[in-house]
């Protein structure tokens, strides 16, 4: 059987998710009996001409995780699906457009003036932020375009799978390299390598027979959370119910509330959205009408409402980013 050639990139990410992949341990040796990496430039000495020069669709699988900001990153996400029979967004930057989605809340100068002028400890006089291609001494200087947006990898290119998590879990990166064969051999593989229930399903937390209201919302510092009872009926802002499971419940089980990395569940349009509705219900003290300002009561609650309800989502949300 001949071994399955794979092709690692990344682009707005915190390279994480390449690091997760040695969390697998001892499977991370048994690869080389299976899979051949023909590039990889985070762990191996690889260089864009070495992307370039492989023939299109001479490469099985595609793995690419962080999201695109740049121009480079556009083009680099471009060449692996020419070169790749089958593209694989690996992460919740890929995915959904992760922490680097954040930046939509803000115009593209906006976000260039707070780094280089507006930020305490810089000193720039001049005022000078980063150009495309500067002019000195008789050279020319070309570095990638920041782009206008973030936007996920399926935004770029068309993507055949799709692996959340910040990062993903050990037992997702070690099923989808079970799988590498069967997505290599053109075999029916899941989509998204995620449960298509929500993470409360598998949640080691007990739960009340009957739904309970939180007297009020509370960030995680604010007080010790019980260890055993649902965070939500604690009034700590856990967004399991809206998430995709399969993540092995690592945040909840260390006392800290999911931030949804796993993505939006099967036939829901804005997770962010939903959650927000649903937690004006969590909370309060009335029955069965939630009036406009009881609503806004609750949420004003939660600090920052767009890093809490799209921490991982914005750019994949039905409200992108900034206008203009």
């Amino acid at each position: 059987m001949s071994r399955v050639k794979l092709a690692f990139n990344w682009g707005a990410s915190c390279g994480g998710c390449d690091v997760s992949i040695l969390d697998v341990g001892r499977a991370v040796l048994d690869l080389p009996q299976t899979v051949d990496v023909v590039y990889w430039p985070v762990a191996l000495d690889y260089k864009r001409k070495d992307l370039e020069a492989l023939d299109d669709k001479s490469v099985d699988i595609g793995i690419v995780n962080g999201a695109v900001r740049t121009s480079e990153q556009e083009e680099e996400a471009k060449l692996i699906r020419a070169k790749c029979r089958y593209v694989v967004a690996y992460g919740s930057c890929a995915c959904f457009g992760g922490i680097p989605g954040l930046a939509n809340q803000f115009g593209r100068n906006e976000l260039l003036e707070r780094a280089y002028i507006e930020a305490p400890s810089n000193t720039n006089e001049a005022a000078v932020t980063v150009q495309s291609v500067s002019e000195r001494d008789g050279f020319s200087l070309t570095l990638p375009e920041f782009l206008p947006e973030v936007r996920t990898l399926d935004q770029v290119i068309e993507v055949n799978h799709f692996v959340p998590g910040c990062p993903p879990s050990t037992a997702t990166i070690t099923e989808l390299l079970e799988t590498l064969g069967a997505i290599a051999g053109g075999k029916t593989v899941k989509r998204i390598l995620a449960a298509d229930k929500c993470l409360c399903y598998e949640c080691p937390r007990g739960k009340t027979k009957e739904a309970k209201k939180a007297e009020k919302l509370y960030r995680p510092h604010e007080l010790i959370a019980d260890g055993e009872r649902c965070l939500l009926e604690q009034g700590i802002v856990c967004l399991g119910f809206a998430t995709r499971g399969g993540c092995g419940s690592r945040c909840v089980a260390a006392n800290m509330p999911c931030r949804g990395c796993y993505g939006r569940l099967p036939d829901t349009s804005d997770p962010g959205a939903e959650a927000m509705s649903a937690l004006a219900a969590v909370a309060g003290d009335w029955e069965d009408y939630l009036p406009t300002q009881k609503i806004f009561d609750v949420l004003d609650a939660v600090r920052d409402a767009v890093g809490t309800f799209y921490t991982f989502s914005l750019p994949s949300a039905l409200l992108k980013r900034e206008r203009g």
